[in-house]
């Protein structure tokens, strides 16, 4: 049972052609703030790493989060010296915000980000992108925490990132190993959609990213780093913290009340083999009778015990009924989730009205089994009635099935779907309005009207289905254009006098 809203899937993973020289595979953004003294050794170091390493074009984008010294004047002398470099001059802090909007006007098929202390060993990049770029991941991480990875840091980062990560094993239920990591990429078809969902502007953004990534079953690559601690880091560890901690408070909210709908990403490209269809199989059977029966178990359980507690006050008839209908309203919400894979409060009023009546069909069964009883016998023991429900309550399950399969909660994905809007109140954040690229004559001259970003033209449109876009488009979801072609790279291509 599907409740998409959206027009379409994502389209299919594709390796991506090497085909039109000269435009950018990789995007790899650097948000800084008063970075002044390492920003020009960090773009150096990578420029040289990427131009020596990466077998496609690149850019780097340094992304100025309204620093107070010089950093916007470094950021623009380096731009003017290196071709590959570009720099985003934002008016107000965040780093969430700064990747939202540098990703967001990107043409980059594969976008990066990296902290400025390359704390992060270089040699990871590769590994990190090339699952992105040949189509088999949609997103990937740096981890400091696998296994094999070579850490060097203080007991208390240590500390903080492991509880941090068990945090959100424990309340949100993730699976990746490392949030925190400042070492990350994702494919840009797939930002398109996942970062109008993401509300966080600070540290907390890559997180939420993550886990909802994770959640709409988009998969994650994670490679083991080589990681060694700043010292001068400006991060403030405690703010951080308890920022990040309200952030998973707010995440975990939105995911148990339904209010944040990942229903355009449930299957999010045309190649999921789970979408395959197979010759005299119904379809979704096997899984929602596993499903339906873990819930039933659950439910004939929390039955059982509601009309132990009810019985101590009232007669069997009355305790039979509160309880049913206690366990009844959960059952629904349950199957509704987890058996049905219905999300979002789009119909959960009719669901459950439906269920209601399947309840009363229920209750009809389970009366009429105890009033059978009680016409044999006058005095029928606690556990006889226990029994007698039980077999009743089988019964009834079997029928439930039965109706919310067919009628509750039918799948329409043969024919022509019904209209089912999906409430969505997890809003994104409103776009940036500030962002314009750094231009050291205007901040000589101390005007602050700069010109803003530059169009791009309409290309033929490519197999990824995906298209640039520019700053602020993201929060809105008006994506335009076409993407650009990709080309081979070869040495001549960046630099005739490079010897390579």
């Amino acid at each position: 049972m599907r409740t998409d809203s959206s027009p379409g899937n994502l389209p299919a993973r594709e390796h991506l052609p090497a085909t039109d020289a000269g435009t950018a595979v990789l995007d790899v953004v650097i948000p800084v703030y008063n970075e002044e003294k390492d920003l020009q050794p960090c773009v150096l170091r990578l420029h040289e790493h990427l131009k020596r390493t990466f077998p496609y074009a690149f850019r780097i984008t340094v992304a100025d989060n309204a620093s107070t010294d010089t950093t916007p004047l470094v950021a623009a002398r380096l731009a003017e010296r290196i071709p590959e470099v570009t720099s985003f001059r934002l008016e107000q802090k965040g780093r969430g915000r700064a990747l939202r909007t540098v990703w967001s006007a990107s043409d980059a098929p594969v976008l990066a980000y990296m902290d400025v202390d390359l704390s992060t060993d270089l040699n990871a990049l590769l590994p990190l992108v090339a699952p992105l770029i040949s189509g088999h991941s949609d997103l990937a991480i740096g981890s400091r925490l696998s296994r094999s990875s070579r850490v060097v840091r203080g007991a208390k980062r240590e500390f903080i990132s492991r509880t941090y990560n068990l945090i959100l094993r424990g309340s949100l239920q993730a699976r990746f190993s490392d949030a925190q990591c400042g070492f990350k990429a994702i494919r840009r078809d797939v930002a398109q959609e996942l970062l109008p969902l993401v509300e966080d502007t600070g540290w907390f953004f890559d997180t939420e990213m993550l886990v909802l990534a994770e959640r709409a079953g988009l998969r994650i690559h994670e490679v083991p780093v080589d990681w060694v601690d700043d010292p001068d880091s400006t991060v403030h560890i405690v703010k951080t913290a308890t920022d990040d901690l309200k952030g998973v408070w707010r995440v975990g909210r939105a995911l148990a009340t339904g209010s944040l709908s990942l229903d355009r990403l449930a299957r999010p490209f045309g190649d999921d083999p789970r979408d395959r269809e197979l010759t005299d199989v119904p379809r979704g059977l096997a899984r929602q009778l596993v499903g339906f029966c873990v819930v039933g178990g659950l439910s004939t359980l929390f039955y059982l015990l509601l009309y132990s507690g009810f019985r101590s006050f009232s007669g069997a008839q009355v305790a039979n009924a509160l309880a049913l209908l206690v366990s009844a309203i959960a059952n629904t919400a349950a199957n509704r989730r987890l058996t049905f894979g219905v999300r979002g409060r789009g119909g959960a009023v009719r669901h459950q009205a439906q269920g209601l009546v399947v309840f009363g069909i229920g209750l009809a069964l389970t009366s009429g089994s105890l009033a059978a009883l009680n016409a044999a016998t006058s005095d029928p023991s606690h556990s006889t009635e226990l029994a007698v429900l039980i077999v009743a309550n089988l019964a009834a399950t079997v029928l439930r099935f039965l109706l919310f399969r067919a009628w509750v909660f039918p799948d329409r994905r043969g024919g022509t779907p019904a209209p089912s809007p999906v409430v969505v109140s997890h809003q994104p954040v409103p776009p940036v309005q500030s962002v314009q690229p750094f231009h050291p004559a205007a901040a000589r001259q101390g005007g602050d009207g700069v010109p803003p970003l530059p169009q791009r033209p309409t290309a033929a449109p490519t197999p990824y289905g995906t298209a640039p876009y520019r700053a602020g488009e993201a929060a809105d979801g008006s994506w335009r254009d076409s993407t650009m072609q990709l080309q081979a790279v070869r040495p001549h291509d960046h630099d005739p006098r490079n010897a390579r």
